[in-house]
């Protein structure tokens, strides 16, 4: 990956429906190559998809949180695949330091919330959980 494609990425990051011709013109580069280099960036893996971005007010899976998640010994991997199954879970990272995983979440009520949280602390391998509301977003 070069600095074109660095730059594609994040021209794509900030308007995922952005026209071939409006990208060729922001990188200095034909269509046809802009072209090009999104399908690789498919093909390779590196772009896994494209999605839409929601107002925070508008957004159908109001209630969105950061849980930290311990887990035990070498479960992580089963861990992981079950969480991937939840479909509250908007992303999930790996980390270091006292936490193994940091999930965003996402769900309609606090009820529907509390439910995630049970499932989530039900899966074998989960150790410690700590969970913390998102309020609002002042920089996305």
């Amino acid at each position: 990956m070069d600095e074109t494609d660095r730059r594609l990425l994040s021209a794509l990051r900030e308007d995922g429906r952005i026209p071939v011709a409006e990208l060729a013109r922001i990188l200095g580069v034909a269509r046809a190559t802009v072209t090009a280099r999104i399908e690789r960036l498919v093909a390779s893996g590196t772009i896994v998809g494209f999605t839409v971005r929601v107002r925070d007010e508008l957004d159908p899976l109001a209630v969105r949180a950061i849980s930290l998640i311990e887990v035990e010994g070498r479960t992580t991997d089963n861990v992981i695949h079950r969480l991937r199954g939840l479909p509250e879970i908007r992303s999930l990272h790996t980390t270091n330091g006292g936490w193994d995983l940091v999930a965003e979440l996402g769900a309609e009520t606090l009820a529907h919330f509390d439910s995630v949280l049970g499932r989530i602390r039900s899966i074998e391998g989960v150790v410690n959980t700590e969970t913390s509301l998102l309020l609002s977003s002042v920089l996305r």
